[in-house]
């Protein structure tokens, strides 16, 4: 803990809070320290405990992914509210366990918006690397019913399912650009020369566009 202090810059947090993230310590730093720490599976568990939101950051990186039961990585999304918390926990932990079907089934439907976000982050990993038995017309239904009115992340998560039902699944492509033409969600987000819009008809069609290029 006195070294994450140590590496706290004050720019750095200044710009993680814009994000909902109350840390500064610069993340490259951070994987450095965990490179050097290697896995570590009960000083994961105490960092985690601290509440503080660099340690638990480092704490998902030099954890055991399947050395974690269901209910604790629901108790864990639950605590984590930082929006780079919840992301690393996701990605770098829950996608790796045991348990990511049946935690994305129940955060799915869960009445928290935030919760509900991780469903749909599992979701659209299914639905690019293992779409075998998911619904994804179904799945377009509930977006186009729910998607324009949803909280914040919730929103962001459910339009990144959107984007890649249409870039993965030639079939459903028509309807899901259709769908984010009609809802207008994200389409005057702010995006970085460079960089591709996270607005769906523009993401799927330069995602298929590049692929398209390197066939």
């Amino acid at each position: 803990m006195a070294e994450l202090a140590a590496l706290d810059d004050p720019k750095a947090r200044a710009v993680n809070e814009k994000h909902g993230d109350d840390h500064g310590v610069n993340l490259g730093k951070l994987r450095a320290l965990a490179k050097r720490l290697k896995t570590q599976q009960e000083l994961a568990v105490e960092l985690w405990a601290t509440g503080d939101t660099a340690a638990r950051l480092l704490a998902l990186l030099i954890c055991r992914p399947k050395a974690f039961t269901r209910d604790e990585l629901d108790a864990m999304l639950r605590e984590a509210r930082a929006p780079k918390v919840q992301d690393w926990l996701v990605n770098y932990v829950v996608k790796k366990s045991p348990h990511a079907e049946e935690l994305r089934l129940a955060w799915s439907a869960d009445p928290d918006p935030v919760v509900a976000s991780a469903g749909w982050a599992l979701t659209t990993e299914r639905v690019a690397k293992k779409p075998e038995g998911l619904d994804l017309a179904g799945l377009l239904d509930v977006i186009e019913a729910q998607m324009k009115d949803a909280p914040d992340r919730l929103q962001w998560a459910m339009n990144h399912c959107l984007a890649q039902i249409g870039i993965e699944h030639p079939e459903h492509r028509t309807r899901a650009i259709g769908i984010g033409e009609r809802l207008e969600v994200l389409k005057d987000y702010p995006t970085p020369r460079g960089c591709t819009s996270p607005y769906a008809p523009v993401w799927i069609n330069e995602l298929v566009r590049r692929r398209q290029d390197r066939t």
